[in-house]
């Protein structure tokens, strides 16, 4: 019993030892251009999918948790920064994260993408610039809808869609471009691999500006201070957003 055991061990050895010479040798490290281009293509449109339907957890979450008179206000809140954001980081925001990388001179020129200003060749070792545009694009929506949720109930919808146009636009795209556009943030070593910073602390920043600006929800709280509960319009949705 022993030795069969032992004998299992060194077969499963050998062939871990198999795959890991196999792996670690140049000629499977060796992947083409063409193939790494596709590849990375591909993820980015993947996880841009996936980001993007953030944007209905932020907007079941948000619709959830105010009172029922408001979850219409509320979902076009959500429906509409994220068309901002769309127009606004094709307009000028992609343009400032990325100095050089105006992308909306060839949308709007109908010209080919690769030979924008800072993009004459298509970087084979890299992705395609359109799906690079639509998975930061995901992001710099998820910032803006980080701010609807805080200022639910307390806002009203023009000057919210301002704030967006500016925060979509210029605030986000500017201090992105510190890091992820090679600024001074990225020339002194600072790295975000997941935007806890860029997208998640700005997005939180910004939130925090606003509530302290417009203050609680007119009726949460009494003369004396006491505090009067105010329902979420469905758990339900809430916690399915939550997910």
């Amino acid at each position: 019993m022993i030795n069969k055991s032992f004998g299992k061990i060194l077969t499963l050895g050998a062939l871990v030892g198999f795959f890991g010479v196999a792996v670690a040798s140049p000629a499977a490290a060796q992947v083409s251009e063409e193939t790494t281009y596709v590849f990375n293509t591909l993820l980015f449109l993947i996880a841009g999918f996936l980001v993007m339907w953030m944007a209905a957890g932020f907007c079941m979450l948000e619709s959830g948790l105010v009172r029922s008179k408001n979850v219409t206000m509320q979902s076009l809140k959500n429906m509409s920064l994220y068309s901002i954001a769309c127009l606004l980081y094709l307009l000028v925001g992609y343009g400032f994260m990325y100095p050089g990388s105006w992308i909306a001179e060839g949308y709007l020129g109908m010209t080919s993408i690769t030979s924008l200003p800072g993009h004459e060749a298509e970087d084979i070792t890299y992705a395609s610039v359109g799906s690079d545009f639509f998975f930061q694009l995901v992001f710099c929506a998820a910032t803006a809808s980080i701010v609807s949720g805080t200022v639910a109930e307390r806002i009203k919808l023009l000057p919210f869609l301002l704030f967006t146009i500016v925060l979509t636009g210029f605030i986000y795209p500017i201090q992105g471009s510190w890091t992820w556009g090679g600024g001074w943030l990225s020339d002194m070593g600072f790295s975000d691999f997941a935007g806890s910073t860029i997208v998640h602390s700005v997005g939180g920043w910004a939130a925090l500006t606003g509530a302290i600006i417009l203050g609680a929800r007119r009726g949460k709280y009494g003369p004396d201070g006491k505090v009067h509960p105010m329902p979420g319009s469905n758990l339900t949705l809430a916690t399915l957003g939550t997910f």
